[in-house]
C-alpha cells in the first residue's frame, strides 16, 4: 500500500496478530520491503508486521540529492504517525540498522526494542573512495555495474552455488533500484558517525551480524556491543551481509527468543 508521509509517498505492508504490538522491519540498501519475506512466517503469528520501502527505493518515492540518516529516520517517524502507530520494536539490517540508531538516539520514547543486524556505527575515511567508486559506476553504467559484486559481498560462495529463490529476488531487488535513491542513501550512509553517542541509546537491543560479513564485520558489531549497555550480541555462522537471508532458521530464532523476552 502506498500513503504519504513526511512530504513522499511511501510504499508499506502491514500483515500478522491484529491488535498485537508492531514490529517494524527496515530494508539494506540496494533492496526494498521483501527482502525480509524470510521473516514473515516466524513473525505474522505473534506481532503486527510493517514492512516498508525506504526513500529512494522500490514503491517508495526517489527524490534526487543527496539523503541523511536523519531523514530516513523521520520518513519512518512520519510513516508511524500517519498510521496512528506509537510504540514500536524496530528490526534494520545494514542501512536500515543505521536508521535504527539514529531513531533508537532521537526518538527513544517510540521504540519499545532494537535489533541492529549486519551494520556499523561508523563508516571510517579510509572506505570514503570505496563508495566514491560505487557512486561514479552507478552514475555512469546504472546498477547493473554493481549487482554482481553485491551479491558477492551478501552471500557466501557455497550459498550462491545453491541458488535459492531469494537469490534471484535479492538480485532482482539490486537492478530494480533507481540511481537517484542509491545515490541519495549512499550519500546518508557514508556519513554515519554513531559510534562516540550510540552508549546514550537505553532501549533493550539486540545486535546480530554473519561471521562472514565483509562489508559490516563481526567486529563493528562487537564494537556497538560494547557501547550499548546490556546489549546482546549474537553472531551467525555461515552468513555474509544478508543474514537473515542466508541463516534464515537461526536468524529467526534468535529474532523471535529477543522480542519474546521484551
Amino acid at each position: 500500500m502506498q500513503i504519504k508521509a513526511n512530504g513522499i509517498r511511501m510504499n508499506y505492508e502491514l500483515t500478522g496478530k491484529k491488535g498485537a504490538l508492531v514490529a517494524v522491519l527496515s530494508h539494506s540498501l540496494s533492496s526494498n520491503l521483501l527482502m525480509w519475506n524470510p521473516q514473515m512466517d516466524a513473525l505474522n503469528p505473534y506481532f503486527q508486521v510493517l514492512r516498508y520501502d525506504t526513500r529512494g527505493h522500490g514503491g517508495t518515492d526517489a527524490p534526487s540529492g543527496s539523503y541523511t540518516l536523519e531523514l530516513l529516520a523521520e520518513d519512518l517517524i512520519g510513516l508511524l504517525d500517519v498510521l496512528g502507530i506509537d510504540r514500536v520494536h524496530f528490526v534494520g539490517l545494514s542501512m536500515g540498522g543505521m536508521i535504527g540508531q539514529c531513531l533508537g538516539l532521537n526518538h527513544p520514547h517510540r521504540f519499545k526494542s532494537l535489533v541492529l543486524c549486519d551494520t556499523a556505527s561508523i563508516v571510517p575515511a579510509e572506505a570514503q573512495p570505496l563508495w566514491q567508486e560505487r557512486l561514479d559506476k552507478v552514475r555512469k553504467k546504472g546498477m547493473e555495474a554493481l549487482s554482481e559484486e553485491t551479491m558477492e559481498r551478501w552471500f557466501t560462495p557455497a550459498f550462491l552455488r545453491q541458488n535459492p529463490p531469494m537469490v534471484t529476488l535479492i538480485r532482482e531487488q539490486i537492478l530494480a533500484t533507481s540511481v537517484a535513491g542509491y545515490i541519495g542513501c549512499t550519500e546518508a550512509i557514508r556519513r554515519l558517525n554513531y559510534l562516540d553517542r550510540i552508549s546514550a541509546i537505553k532501549i533493550s537491543t539486540l545486535i546480530l551480524v554473519g561471521e562472514d560479513d565483509p562489508g559490516t564485520p563481526v567486529s563493528a558489531s562487537e564494537a556497538m556491543h560494547e557501547r550499548i549497555t546490556g546489549s546482546t550480541l549474537v553472531v551467525l555462522p555461515s552468513a555474509r551481509h544478508l543474514s537473515n537471508v542466508e541463516q534464515a532458521d537461526l536468524f529467526n530464532a534468535a529474532l523471535l527468543k529477543f522480542l519474546g523476552d521484551r
